[in-house]
């Protein structure tokens, strides 16, 4: 197989330039365009000067014929609503399509109306779309291998950070039965990289720094997306009580999960389930008995590690912790993971790089 041509969609938002950064290290993958509606005709190493010598594309506007000219797939690290607009046209001109969007997560579009307040405009796609967490939905993504190698245009929809790490951490204790009942409560905390390249009050240095706090509760729209994944791990319906923190780190994203314990259910129980769940995963690591997962061990990586324990007092409750960089498992490296599936390529081209030890 040659080199697959890859065009990046918002370039220069942090998981945009971080989806071209991995691009720009993947042994089969060349990133021949990079698009920015607001730097449009600005070299995309004049805005991330640490690409100096590695990258010399100018930016462009995200137009689709001339994307479908050039690359053979297009990684879309743009803003909801914003890949419905473009997404269409481009696997009408035969585009492979990661959406790092929430635009086709959410099977349901009245759903994702309700909790986005905005219409969707291709319902129609919904159904073709695949969710691309590979380590639950792998089946999936080679099923879009297969349609891609009979020369259709495909779509993955590549899971929000938040639900990401939180699905890695509850899935093996539902998929095991370890887990009853329908609640699943989950606490996550983001560095402020999750919040995107624009600055606003809560994201200001001046604000964030030396403070953490919850926002969006009972509210976050990634909630909806959770709940979806939970529920088909576990086979039923699953709720889900969601907070997230802002923490005063660049990247990084930790989610602890609670669920309650069925009857019988002991530690051992729950590490091995654990254990088995993630022995063949490339990019997942769980964590020796009475070891816990720390975001700085997975920064700048495409891997995750997970943590589990179990409180076995008066409310026995399961304890899955699940440690992600947010731009990487998290967003950009969870792409090319996915790509890397539905290109029929090795999955961990390009993302074996170790954690910076300092």
């Amino acid at each position: 197989m040659g080199t697959i041509r890859a065009c990046v969609v918002g370039a220069t938002g942090y998981a945009g330039v971080e989806a071209c950064r991995l691009i720009l290290g993947h042994p089969d993958l060349e990133l021949v365009m990079a698009t920015d509606r607001k730097e449009a005709g600005t070299r995309l190493d004049a805005v991330y000067p640490s690409l100096a010598g590695a990258c010399d594309l100018e930016l462009s506007l995200p137009d689709p014929d001339a994307i479908a000219a050039a690359a053979d797939v297009a990684f879309l690290a743009v803003p909801h609503t914003a890949s419905l607009s473009l997404t269409p046209a481009l696997l009408e001109r035969g585009v492979t399509v990661l959406d790092l969007s929430a635009d086709y997560r959410l099977r349901d579009a009245s759903v994702y109306e309700a909790w986005y307040a905005t219409p969707h405009t291709s319902p129609e796609l919904l159904s073709q779309t695949v969710y691309g967490l590979p380590e639950l939905n792998r089946a999936g993504l080679a099923g879009l291998a297969a349609r891609r190698a009979a020369g259709e245009a495909v779509l993955v929809a590549v899971p929000g950070c938040y639900p990401t790490a939180t699905a890695l951490a509850a899935a093996p204790a539902l998929s095991a039965g370890l887990a009853s009942g329908d609640l699943a409560i989950a606490d996550a905390i983001s560095g402020v990289s999750g919040a995107g390249r624009g600055c606003n009050a809560r994201t200001h240095f001046c604000h964030a720094n030396e403070s953490v706090e919850a926002y969006g509760v009972a509210r976050h729209r990634h909630t909806p997306e959770i709940e979806q994944t939970l529920s088909d791990v576990a086979g039923r319906e699953m709720s889900v009580v969601f907070t997230p923190h802002l923490a005063p780190l660049t990247r990084g994203l930790l989610s602890t999960v609670y669920l309650e314990a069925a009857p019988g259910v002991t530690a051992d129980d729950v590490q091995a389930a654990y254990e088995r769940a993630y022995a063949d995963e490339p990019l997942v690591t769980v964590l020796g008995a009475g070891q816990m997962p720390a975001t700085a061990s997975v920064f700048g990586t495409a891997r995750a590690q997970v943590g589990v324990a179990l409180d076995a007092r008066r409310r026995r409750t399961i304890v899955a912790s699940c440690a992600i960089d947010n731009l990487g498992k998290g967003a950009a490296a969870q792409a090319v993971q996915c790509a890397n599936v539905v290109l029929g390529l090795p999955e961990t081209a390009g993302l074996l790089a170790p954690a910076p030890l300092v």
